[in-house]
C-alpha cells in the first residue's frame, strides 16, 4: 500500500483558563513532506456526508450512520489520496485537528503492529467529527474505530469543546491513550509521542481497556513507577533531539521561559504546561509561524551556518494550512465557533478568524486548484512567502505592520459582528456574510503586502546598472 503521510506538524492546545479570554484552543500547522499542496476551506452539509465510507488509501470501508451534522473542513484540493479533511468545527461547537503525526517503537510494533488496510489521516475528521457532540465524546468514538478496524500510522488527534480540551495519541494498530488538558495548561506537540505521566484511575484520561495489561503483561515500562507514555510506547532517538525536541523548546521557552531548560535537544520536556500569562490567537500562531527568532538557530538569523540548519523549525516551506480552532464562552453559542485559518508558509500569512455557524465559505478560501492562480488565496499566501523568503530582513517590517493592520481589521468585523447578532432572522446567511467580509479584507490586504514586496524590492534586484542619468 503506498501511503501519503504529512507527518511534518505542530500543535498547540490551550485550556479555558489559560486563554485570554475563556476559550478552548486546539490548533495545528498542517505541514507536508512537500512545499505545495493546495487547499481549501468548505462546509461538508449533512446531504455531501457520504454514508458509505471508503478510504482511497488503505481501502477501509466503513459504515457511517445517517445522521451527520454539518461541519467545517480543510481537505486538500488535489484528492488522488483521498480528502484528507484536517481540521474542522462541527454544528455541536465540537472542534477536531488530525492528525499530529507521531512516534513509536519496534516493543508495542512486535505486540500490535499496525493494520495496512486501518484508518489513517486521509479518514479521521470525516468519520468522527460529524457524529459527536462533545469533546469527550469524540475521543470515545474514535478510540472505539481504531479498536475495530487498526490504523496503519501513528498519530495524535485534538478535540475541544467549549469546556474541555483533549489530546489522543494512537499506540501500536489498535491501541490508544488521550488526556484532558487541564483547563489552566497549555500543550505544544511536535511529530512524537507526547503524553508522559498517565494515570490509568483519573476522569481526565481515556484510553483502550487493556492498555495497562498490555504494558504490564509485557515488560513494556522502562520507567521504576507510574507510567510514562512517552517512554513507554514513543521514542527519544537522535532525530527527536533536532526535529521534535527544538520546537517544543521554543514553544514552551515563549509561554513559559522561566521554567523551561536551557537545551533544545531535552528529550524529557514536559507534555503539561503553564504559561506565564494567558494566551491569545496572536500568540499561538506566532509560534506557529516561528523560526527560532532571536536564537542562534534562526535560519534567517546571524548565526552560523551549521546552528542555522541544526534544528526543523516551527514555521517551514512545507506548511500547507494553519489552522486554529476557537470555541468561545464570552458570546451566544450560535457564534461560538471560530475557524481561524491562513493557507501556505506562515512567515507572511495571518490567520482569519472565519465563524464556523455556516453553510457555504468565501471563494477566495474555497476554489483553489493545482493551477497556479493568484486570484486564489492558497496560491497569493504561497507567492507572498517565497518573495519574502528572498530576503527576509528587508521585507519583515513590510510583514510586521501587515500583520497588526489585518489582525486589526479582522477583530473589527469579528467585534461588530458579535455586537450585532441578535436579532439576527438568519444567522447562517448573516455569518456567511461576515465570513465575505472577512476574505475580502484579508485577500486585500495581501495582496497589497505583495505589491509591497515586489515594487520595493525590484530597486534590490541584483540585475541592475547604475549610470549618472
Amino acid at each position: 500500500m503506498e501511503k501519503r503521510i504529512k507527518g511534518s506538524c505542530t500543535s498547540i492546545l490551550v485550556g479555558k483558563k489559560a486563554s485570554i479570554d475563556g476559550s478552548t484552543l486546539i490548533s495545528r500547522n498542517d505541514d507536508g513532506h512537500e512545499a505545495l499542496d493546495p487547499q481549501r476551506f468548505v462546509v461538508v452539509n449533512p446531504e455531501d456526508q457520504p454514508r458509505d465510507y471508503t478510504s482511497v488509501i488503505s481501502k477501509v470501508n466503513v459504515k457511517l450512520p445517517d445522521d451527520p451534522q454539518r461541519y467545517t473542513s480543510i481537505p486538500n484540493s488535489i484528492l488522488t489520496n483521498g480528502i484528507w479533511p484536517a481540521a474542522g468545527i462541527n454544528s455541536s461547537n465540537v472542534a477536531m485537528s488530525a492528525t499530529e503525526t507521531i512516534t513509536t517503537n519496534s516493543r508495542v510494533q512486535g505486540l500490535d503492529p499496525f493494520v495496512e488496510n486501518g484508518l489513517g489521516e486521509e479518514d479521521l475528521v470525516t468519520v468522527v467529527l460529524p457524529y459527536v457532540k462533545s469533546a469527550r465524546e469524540g475521543v470515545k468514538r474514535l478510540g472505539s474505530l481504531l479498536e475495530e478496524y487498526g490504523t496503519y500510522e501513528p498519530n495524535g488527534i485534538s478535540f475541544a469543546d467549549n469546556e474541555e480540551v483533549w489530546w489522543l495519541e494512537t499506540i501500536g494498530g489498535h491501541h490508544w491513550a488521550a488526556v484532558r488538558i487541564p483547563d489552566d495548561a497549555y500543550v505544544v506537540a511536535p511529530n512524537r509521542m507526547n503524553i508522559d505521566q498517565f494515570d490509568f484511575d483519573s476522569d481526565d484520561t481515556l484510553c483502550s481497556s487493556d492498555l495497562k495489561d498490555l504494558i504490564d503483561n509485557n515488560n513494556l515500562n522502562p520507567d521504576f513507577e507510574n507510567y510514562n507514555l512517552r517512554h513507554i510506547f514513543g521514542s527519544a532517538s537522535i532525530k527527536d533531539t533536532v526535529y521534535n525536541n527544538p520546537r517544543t523548546w521554543y514553544g514552551q521557552k515563549f509561554f513559559s521561559p522561566d521554567d523551561t531548560a536551557d537545551d533544545p535537544m531535552e528529550q524529557d520536556l514536559p507534555f503539561i504546561c503553564h504559561a506565564n500569562r494567558k494566551i491569545s490567537v496572536e500568540d499561538v500562531k506566532f509560534v506557529l509561524s516561528s523560526h527560532f527568532e532571536n536564537t542562534k538557530y534562526d535560519v534567517y538569523g546571524s548565526g552560523s551556518q551549521s546552528d542555522k540548519t541544526l534544528f526543523r523549525p516551527i514555521g517551514i516551506n512545507r506548511n500547507h494550512n494553519v489552522h486554529i480552532l476557537q470555541i468561545r464562552n464570552n458570546v451566544p453559542t450560535e457564534i461560538a465557533g471560530i475557524h481561524w485559518l491562513a493557507y501556505g508558509a506562515n512567515t507572511f500569512n495571518t490567520v482569519v478568524p472565519f465563524y464556523a455557524n455556516v453553510n457555504d465559505t468565501p471563494v477566495q478560501y474555497k476554489n483553489a486548484t493545482g493551477k497556479f492562480d493568484l486570484n486564489n488565496m492558497y496560491w497569493l499566501s504561497c507567492t507572498t512567502a517565497l518573495l519574502g523568503d528572498t530576503d527576509y530582513d528587508f521585507y519583515v517590517d513590510m510583514r510586521n505592520d501587515y500583520e497588526l493592520d489585518a489582525m486589526s481589521a479582522y477583530r473589527k468585523i469579528q467585534n461588530d459582528t458579535d455586537a450585532d447578532i441578535s436579532g439576527q432572522k438568519d444567522i447562517e446567511k448573516y455569518l456567511e456574510n461576515a465570513n465575505k467580509k472577512l476574505a475580502d479584507v484579508a485577500f486585500e490586504k495581501q495582496n497589497k503586502l505583495l505589491g509591497d514586496m515586489v515594487t520595493t524590492g525590484s530597486n534590490n534586484m541584483k540585475l541592475r546598472y547604475n549610470l549618472n542619468d
